[in-house]
């Protein structure tokens, strides 16, 4: 699923693929706003993707999607 992270006064966004559940990065963002030092993910390559918790401005988390196999869209 496709995880935004907006960060407060830049003009980008984080964006990467998570391949963890909805829920998962969920709970890990509540618990990085309400208490901890930073925010932390990882992408589907396995790479860590770390933000300063008191600097995030907002998160989106897409929904699940299954992956379609082929060319038309039925």
């Amino acid at each position: 699923m496709e995880v935004k992270i907006g960060i407060q006064n830049v003009g980008r966004e984080i964006v990467f693929e998570s391949g963890q559940s909805a829920d998962q990065v969920a709970d890990t963002v509540a618990e990085a706003i309400n208490g901890s030092k930073e925010l932390r993910l990882t992408d589907e390559k396995g790479r860590l993707i770390i933000v300063p918790a008191g600097v995030i401005g907002y998160v989106e988390i897409g929904a699940e999607e299954v992956r379609r196999v082929g060319f038309g869209a039925l």
